[in-house]
């Protein structure tokens, strides 16, 4: 009887992805209650496959409801409520393959846009070795997007980092929760190239930049970041005044970046 009150809820949930997070927060604690009852809130040699499958699936809605909430708390603590399941062996539960890499493509975005760099990268010497070294991370829908994202950071292809936040590229909406910190990442960013590459910069190119929608919105930016606007053009503080090679070659670089993301943004200004 408590199962099928727990399949119920979990039925509840899953019908309404877009509920409200205090009532699925309620729902959830209900589950959670029914499993402590059932002593299934963490697996156990004597715990029935079918109340581990449920209990795994509890904490994998709870973790989706929290990033829809945008709860990084307490999305943390579920997927780290979610371990010892993904950590038993296939005999015992069979795995999800694609709700487990969905959950954890999230962690690695949340890792990603908290600027956790050597957690991302330990996650991720993690996931090749899961399964005996037999996981595609790379191929992988959901794993491969915050892979493909962090390597176009690094590499400062802020251009292919704005094109894969579009909707029609994201595997699923709850990813999509992550493209406005991302991208406002990615401006500020792009602002320090150009503090770095540039002198000053007209108005109009740096709203395409910057991926603005209006030159108020570059003024505001600019008021922001200290720069002075005047005459229609931003003007940068010298921030790469020394004559040495590794400020040099610094400019060289952010100069580079700039032209590429002003090269994009230009071809989308066109297609619209």
């Amino acid at each position: 009887m408590a199962d099928r009150s727990l399949a119920q809820i979990l039925a509840q949930l899953k019908q309404a992805p877009q509920m409200s997070y205090p009532e699925a927060s309620a729902l959830l604690s209900k589950a959670k209650l029914i499993l402590l009852s059932l002593k299934a809130l963490t697996p156990t040699s004597s715990t029935p496959p079918n109340l581990l499958a449920l209990a795994r699936e509890t904490y994998e809605q709870g973790a989706l409801f929290s990033i829809r909430a945008k709860n990084a708390d307490a999305f943390t603590r579920y997927v780290q409520q979610l371990q010892p399941f993904y950590e038993l062996p296939s005999v015992t539960l069979p795995p999800n393959i694609p709700e487990r890499n969905k959950v954890t493509g999230l962690s690695l975005l949340l890792l990603l846009t908290q600027g956790r760099y050597a957690e991302f990268h330990s996650e991720l010497e993690s996931l090749a070795n899961r399964d005996g070294g037999g996981t595609d991370v790379e191929g992988d829908r959901y794993l491969g997007y915050p892979v493909r994202l962090e390597r176009w950071l690094m590499e400062g292809s802020y251009d292919r980092v704005w094109k894969a936040m579009k909707s029609s590229e994201v595997p699923c909406d709850e990813y999509s929760v992550f493209s406005e910190i991302l991208k406002n990442q990615i401006r500020s960013e792009i602002a320090s190239s150009s503090e770095r590459a540039y002198p000053s910069l007209p108005i109009s190119s740096t709203k395409s930049l910057l991926f603005l929608n209006s030159e108020g919105e570059v003024i505001q930016f600019a008021k922001h970041r200290g720069w002075v606007v005047k005459e229609g053009h931003i003007y940068f503080p010298n921030t790469a005044a020394d004559g040495s090679e590794d400020g040099a070659y610094a400019k060289d670089v952010s100069q580079m970046i700039m032209e590429n993301t002003l090269g994009y943004a230009r071809e989308l200004e066109t297609i619209v």
